[in-house]
């Protein structure tokens, strides 16, 4: 299975679009993310959950949850395929298994689950914190891929001086999003995945996530999360995020999602590895064995 190198697209929305090949095979280009060459996990996990959606041939079913496991890193300057196999499909949920590959290697894989929302039985859910809108939050960095960032706080996690609880509370959202269920859904998968290493590396002095790929070896080893309701990602969605755990070169993170008016959109969670680099060797020029 070959991929073509192409050009770098400008913003998420673009890389959300794909070319079926033929049926459940599809190709995927990429966007920078800053991650030094590398494709930023939570996109992959994107990749594979549009691409699962795209089996669903009712318009009628929605992504319920997807676990995605990252095991070889992925290059942005070639493009991706992304493989579907349908193990299920009934007509309340269907189970989808899809593999990401570049360069005739696979390198991601993750099982989807998709249903058909039903009437209330029961119903409750936690509510959104009580901390400042995205007007009243600096925003994080400089606007890029079409997506704008504020952190609560002015909480900056790429800075190795900034020290204080492993918790942060980040407002995204993305420009030109299509009335797409799917992709909304996938926008705030790549969103949830962005922020938790950070905020793990946050209670301890001289670690921050400028540090990530050039004084310390980082990266998502997996990520899955859950959607209770529909989402618009093109609107202000608030993540909670925290880091119950880290330790012996890993870090759990989880968090939450919320719209502006306070609804909890989705839940996720994510098991990260955060290392030294090994005696004696240096990142420079091994962005593809980062892992």
């Amino acid at each position: 299975m070959g991929v073509n190198s192409v050009a770098v697209v400008a913003d998420l929305v673009s890389a959300m679009r794909f070319e079926e090949i033929e049926p459940d095979r599809f190709r995927f280009s990429n966007v920078e993310l800053g991650e030094r060459g590398v494709v930023f996990g939570g996109q992959l996990l994107a990749h594979m959950m549009v691409a699962a959606g795209a089996t669903d041939r009712t318009g009628r079913k929605r992504i319920k949850s997807a676990h995605g496991l990252f095991a070889r890193p992925v290059l942005v300057d070639d493009d991706v395929e992304v493989t579907v196999d349908v193990l299920h499909a009934g007509r309340a949920f269907s189970s989808v298994s899809a593999t990401l590959w570049q360069a005739g290697r696979q390198c991601s894989r993750a099982m989807v689950l998709l249903h058909v929302p039903e009437d209330d039985l029961i119903r409750h859910a936690h509510p959104a914190p009580d901390v400042d809108g995205p007007e009243q939050s600096p925003p994080w960095g400089e606007p890029s891929m079409g997506r704008e960032v504020r952190s609560v706080g002015g909480v900056d996690i790429q800075d190795t001086t900034t020290v204080g609880p492993a918790e942060t509370f980040i407002w995204v959202r993305v420009n030109g999003v299509p009335e797409d269920p799917v992709m909304n859904q996938a926008l705030l998968a790549h969103a949830s995945a962005s922020f938790l290493i950070g905020t793990a590396m946050r209670p301890h002095e001289g670690m921050g996530q400028d540090l990530s790929h050039v004084g310390i070896s980082t990266g998502i080893i997996g990520h899955t999360i859950s959607f209770h309701e529909e989402l618009d990602a093109g609107d202000w969605v608030l993540l909670a995020n925290e880091s119950p755990s880290a330790g012996r070169g890993r870090t759990f993170g989880r968090g939450e999602a919320f719209t502006r008016a306070g609804d909890l959109v989705a839940s996720y969670s994510q098991e990260a590895m955060i290392r030294r680099f090994p005696e004696g060797q240096s990142p420079e020029g091994r962005e593809s064995t980062i892992l």
